[in-house]
């Protein structure tokens, strides 16, 4: 074992693995396999940095950074790119769109680097226009930072309310649209106007300078704390939450509710 390992020990030891004398299970890995993994491994470094822990956190971007070293392997066996091709892309990308420091461009804060950033993408990318940027805004992310994402770019060309009152209004209004598709009993009218008040809750977010999915994260997280102290009153009181009914459980929510 060494004090210190490097980015070349990393690469060295994934070889083995998937060696010929390697690891059964890391051998027959693939880019599909390993999807899930790389999500989940990005979401458990999240909760590290939430925890305060530094010594998890550094664990789990080490887990993060394998995902990525995996991907290398993987692909560098297929002759199709490797780890220092990952690390020249990301490289030029962030001097190629950081002008403002690389080169010519000035931005004094920022919203003025991030629009910097942002024009120096739709050229890398040959983005044309508007609609083609929001289209780049990949599929594959959680909904509610997607349609965030969705609705920046849009913000970039002027479509955009000047505050967050004239988003809440537009909530309001979604929020009505839906009462109006349950009246009438119709599912798909029903799922569009959710769609519909979601995505214009998240613009209010957005305008809050909230980021809606940490948000609604953290209002899970609260949620589940006082379901516990719930519970637990209900078992003070010698019960248990599946013999209770409604009323009986919201009176107890009530109370826990007070006090967290």
């Amino acid at each position: 074992m060494k004090k210190q390992y490097t980015l070349t020990d990393l690469m060295d030891i994934l070889k083995t693995l998937r060696g010929e004398n390697g690891c059964p299970w890391d051998r027959v890995q693939t880019h599909e396999s390993l999807k899930k993994s790389m999500i989940e491994e990005a979401y458990e470094a999240l909760d590290a940095l939430d925890a305060g822990d530094d010594k998890l956190f550094a664990n789990e971007l080490g887990d993060v950074l394998l995902q990525v070293a995996f991907h290398a392997q993987i692909a560098s066996e297929r002759g199709a790119f490797g780890i220092g091709d990952v690390l020249n892309e990301v490289c030029t990308k962030l001097i190629t769109r950081h002008t403002h420091v690389f080169g010519t461009d000035r931005a004094g804060s920022e919203a003025e680097a991030l629009g910097t950033w942002e024009e120096n993408k739709k050229k890398e990318k040959g983005q044309k226009t508007y609609t083609e940027a929001l289209r780049d805004v990949p599929g594959s992310l959680p909904a509610l930072l997607r349609a965030e994402k969705v609705q920046k770019k849009a913000a970039s060309a002027g479509f955009d309310w000047e505050d967050a009152a004239g988003a809440l209004e537009k909530a309001e209004e979604e929020l009505r649209e839906l009462r109006e598709a349950v009246g009438k009993q119709s599912p798909a009218e029903i799922e569009e106007e959710y769609g519909d008040l979601l995505f214009a809750l998240v613009n209010v977010g957005r305008h809050l300078k909230l980021t809606p999915e940490l948000a609604l994260t953290a209002a899970s997280n609260k949620f589940i704390g006082r379901f516990a102290k719930m519970e637990e009153a209900a078992k003070e009181e010698k019960k248990e939450l599946h013999t209770m009914n409604l009323q009986e459980m919201d009176a107890l929510w009530d109370k826990i509710k007070q006090k967290y």
